[in-house]
């Protein structure tokens, strides 16, 4: 599976962004799908998921209420609706993808078989 990332910018603190992760190679009907971010000089963090064709979503705290994840399996495409952007956002943001999640893993960034490139989100103040 190949994952592709993009829709990430510059926005002004309180702006939005739609992110985009498109796969190819494989279906992610089934899958749980999944955004991580990781900020300059910090660890890769969990953002949102989409668990297992899209049963249930889940969310980081710093997130919540602020952050959509979304999911067309039809065109195998999973999306990041980003609202209200704050500057402590800002990060290189990632799309991940498993056919064998268990929840309890569900933010351990080693557990994903799939991963995009990257897509940078910059939020200026």
């Amino acid at each position: 599976v190949q994952l592709q990332a993009s829709g990430g910018g510059l926005v002004q603190a309180g702006g939005s962004l739609r992110l985009a992760c498109k796969a190819s190679g494989r279906t992610l009907s089934r899958a749980t799908v999944t955004w991580f971010r990781q900020a300059p000089g910090k660890e890769r963090e969990f953002v949102a998921a989409s668990w297992r064709g899209g049963s249930n979503t889940y969310y980081a705290d710093a997130v919540k209420g602020r952050f959509t994840i979304s999911r067309n399996n039809a065109e195998n495409t999973m999306y990041l609706q980003m609202d209200s952007l704050k500057p402590e956002d800002t990060a290189i943001y990632y799309c991940a993808a498993s056919h064998s999640l268990i929840l309890s893993s569900i933010g351990t960034p080693a557990q994903y078989n799939y991963w995009g490139q990257g897509t940078l989100v910059t939020v200026s103040s």
